[in-house]
């Protein structure tokens, strides 16, 4: 119970202290992304333009770059965000959205490694691909390949680049040099509503806006997701109902419901 314990102060210390979070994500999930960020406590601003996105950096709590809908203008944003994140020692998330599915969104990405990560978010096949160790089909930003068999990958891109990496999937893990966390939460319907994954990065920059413990910030952000996740669900009868019940849930969880039903176990 120490460990839940944990992980629930780290989620109550996000409501009370209620970060910044810049995002430079995609189309998709902009609106998703914030209401979920604003329902832990968080505050989102979505910016990227290129004349301001280094003085939001420093603003900012923490940053989260996802490249899903990537074209070359938020190309140099994102570029510019990193490294300002980087030299301004600002914890911030890769989300790799697409790894492997093109030659241009590797080159993006092998740039944004450059400037390390806080913490790497993608399933299965994206970790893989980010790797480089083995060939990896993305089917686009779905996993074909469940979360265990990238943990080789997860630990190449740990000490390469000094990250915590998440890999996201039916069993969450997360791991970095020392440690490796299972969290085996979350709920099959999930999948069915779009930009979850995209949701879960931006919950994870939050956490690290408030918890010193990168890797316990990784581990608490996904816990959050997941259970919350499994309780709209019992309240939801498809996709639709289960987005809005989620947000509630996330907003409304207490420590009761998160003991029942968090299932973390470390390694």
């Amino acid at each position: 119970m120490a460990m839940e314990k944990t992980l629930w102060k780290h989620i109550q210390s996000l409501k009370h202290r209620s970060p910044l979070v810049h995002n430079i994500s995609n189309y998709v999930v902009m609106n998703n992304t914030a209401n979920a960020l604003l329902a832990v406590g968080a505050s989102p601003v979505m910016a990227h333009a290129q004349s301001e996105v280094r003085e939001m950096v420093q603003i900012a709590s923490s940053l989260v770059i996802n490249i899903g809908t990537l074209d070359e203008y938020w190309h140099q944003s994102m570029l510019t965000a990193a490294e300002t994140a980087h030299t301004s020692g600002k914890a911030w998330v890769l989300d790799p959205v697409g790894a492997g599915a093109t030659p241009y969104r590797n080159t993006v990405l092998q740039e944004l490694l450059q400037f390390r990560p806080t913490v790497i978010r993608g399933n299965a096949s994206e970790i893989a691909a980010l790797a480089n160790t083995h060939q990896s089909s993305t089917k686009g930003v779905d996993s074909t390949v469940e979360s265990h068999t990238a943990i080789d990958d997860a630990h190449v891109l740990s000490r390469a680049y000094q990250a915590v990496v998440c890999i996201s999937g039916a069993t969450d893990i997360i791991i970095d040099e020392q440690r490796i966390f299972y969290i085996s939460n979350g709920h099959p319907l999930m999948g069915k509503v779009t930009g979850l994954g995209c949701t879960a990065s931006a919950l994870v920059a939050a956490m690290l806006g408030v918890v010193e413990d990168k890797t316990e910030a990784t581990v608490a952000a996904m816990a959050l997701l997941g259970v919350a996740g499994e309780l709209a669900e019992q309240q939801s009868k498809g996709p639709g109902s289960l987005q809005v019940n989620l947000l509630d849930k996330l907003y409304s969880m207490t420590d009761n419901e998160f003991y029942a039903y968090i299932k973390c176990t470390p390694q």
